[in-house]
């Protein structure tokens, strides 16, 4: 099996639930982590006579989402039922969008290894969630009979569906797709992206074809994806499955399929239905969604900068590359940290980026924490670090002492130290540490000079070889005066002395 053969087609469904005080058709709560049908009313239970009553709010995340992709808002689209029969369905339908959906069009920009991409959108279009089967029970009894419990707190939570083209060709895109849409609806604030809490969580059609070829191979949905390491995993099974099926001589049946993340395997979980499966018909309970041009206009006034156009920012305003522009756009929170602490640092825009790609990232990965985070030094903080490396006082290796110094102490005090933690005391703790640290970079020119003539002294050869031609002989030299100088030894002092020494 080669992979170098093939072709791979990738298309993502992903719900987003939208973040309301209340569900789309009723006025029950959308909280998470209420017991047990406790949240779900007459109308999320469909009982006999009731009637379901439009979230205007759903409706404006819907209009947010349209211009943030910039795609088409519909000035009047249906809802329609789409039925199926599960037991966690009460009406034995779902209120979704077909025919007319609510925003059409439009497109995201993904940054991969291999450079950028626009992935084209087919739609997105509001509907409501389903409840929940519950097959864990606490109830021995009920686990002796193999039963299972509905728990329909999330029926009639509202949701923006989010389709794709299937524009996607590996497993690296599909991840920067999810990845890209997650930052977005959480930059806009129509969706809280908690996936552990099912808020995001996607739907990859899957299908492979030999290189060339135009037809789109038989797809296979692999649905509810609530991480991006699963959605890695089980596109990358469901790739190599398919290709080792194709030239084993098996024929690819459409079918829906669960990830198991235990085994990392993709399992038929039924046969795929097509959209005339679900007899989808207006829904004769709910008039035609009218969005009228005023309504977009208020909207609009109301959106933040969005990523790209902040990205584009920050590369010709602040000269950073495109990976920096992008990993600092990743999320509002870094983007809003990254901008006060390249103010804060009188424009040190680079330096910051640099550091929060760097120290901050890999402290944020080890500890499973976000920016915003108590143990994470404020934007003030990272300022005045990097402005102690640009006015001499401590060299880059000393400053990652002093940066994790600060971490450490920031865990140590925890919250309510952090809390009290003002401008003149971060000051007073960062100069405190420099010299109880002896972090404080070497600028003396008399000692720096001694400690070049004794290295120059002791390495004569490579002298001889600089002044030969061989400028690697300079660098190994600069790095016998760092050594001499346990790293405090200001480089750029080092370079000009030692270059003035050798010429002379």
């Amino acid at each position: 099996m080669s992979r170098a053969d093939w072709e791979v087609v990738i298309g993502i469904e992903t719900h987003a639930q939208l973040k309301t005080a209340s569900k789309i058709f009723s006025g029950a709560s959308t909280a998470f982590g209420a017991e047990p049908n406790t949240q779900a009313c007459a109308v999320d239970v469909a009982l006999p006579g009731v009637l379901p009553v439009l979230n205007k709010e759903a409706v404006a995340h819907a209009i947010r989402f349209g211009l943030a992709v910039g795609a088409e808002v519909a000035p009047r689209s249906v809802f329609a039922r789409k039925n199926y029969f599960y037991p966690d369905l009460p009406k034995g339908y779902q209120i979704s969008q077909f025919e007319l959906p609510v925003v059409s069009g439009g497109g995201l920009t993904i940054v991969t290894s291999a450079g950028s991409k626009n992935v084209r959108l087919t739609r997105a279009h509001l509907e409501e969630d389903a409840g929940k089967s519950i097959h864990e029970l606490d109830n021995s009894l009920a686990l002796s009979h193999g039963r299972s419990g509905i728990d329909l707190n999330r029926a009639g939570t509202p949701l923006l569906e989010i389709v794709s083209e299937p524009d996607m060709r590996s497993a690296e895109e599909a991840v920067a797709y999810a990845k890209a849409l997650h930052a977005l609806v959480t930059w806009i604030d129509i969706c809280d992206g908690n996936m552990q809490e099912g808020s995001f969580r996607c739907d990859a059609n899957v299908s492979v074809r030999r290189k060339g070829e135009s037809k789109l191979g038989t797809r296979r949905e692999i649905k509810n994806l609530n991480s991006f390491r699963f959605l890695q995993q089980a596109i990358e099974y469901e790739i190599d499955w398919q290709i080792e099926q194709i030239e084993d001589g098996h024929a690819i049946v459409q079918a829906t399929v669960l990830f198991d993340p235990d085994s990392g395997e993709t399992r038929m979980m039924r046969s795929k239905e097509d959209a005339h499966d679900y007899r989808y018909f207006p829904d004769p309970d709910l008039l035609p969604l009218v969005i009228d041009a005023d309504w977009i206009g208020k909207v609009k006034a109301d959106m933040p900068e969005l990523p790209a156009a902040m990205q584009q920012r920050f590369q010709s305003d602040w000269g950073l590359s495109e990976y920096d522009a992008v990993t600092l756009t990743a999320s509002l929170d870094t983007a809003r940290y990254f901008i006060d602490a390249g103010n804060l640092s009188k424009g040190e825009y680079k330096a910051a980026a640099n550091w929060i790609n760097g120290e901050i990232a890999a402290l944020l990965n080890k500890r499973q924490i976000n920016i915003n985070d108590p143990e994470v030094p404020s934007p003030e903080e990272l300022a005045m670090v990097i402005s102690r490396i640009k006015d001499g006082t401590i060299s880059n290796a000393g400053a990652k002492k002093l940066f994790q110094a600060l971490c450490d102490k920031r865990r140590l005090e925890l919250e309510s130290f952090a809390k009290q933690l003002t401008t003149a005391s971060v000051q007073q703790i960062i100069d405190d540490m420099i010299s109880a640290s002896d972090l404080r970079q070497m600028n003396d020119s008399g000692a720096l000079e001694a400690i070049i003539d004794e290295v120059l002294a002791n390495n004569a050869k490579s002298v001889e070889e600089f002044r030969s031609g061989k400028d690697k002989a300079f660098n190994a030299l600069v790095g016998q005066i760092m050594k001499a100088s346990k790293g405090k030894a200001n480089p750029q002092q080092v370079n000009d002395l030692l270059r003035a020494k050798l010429s002379s």
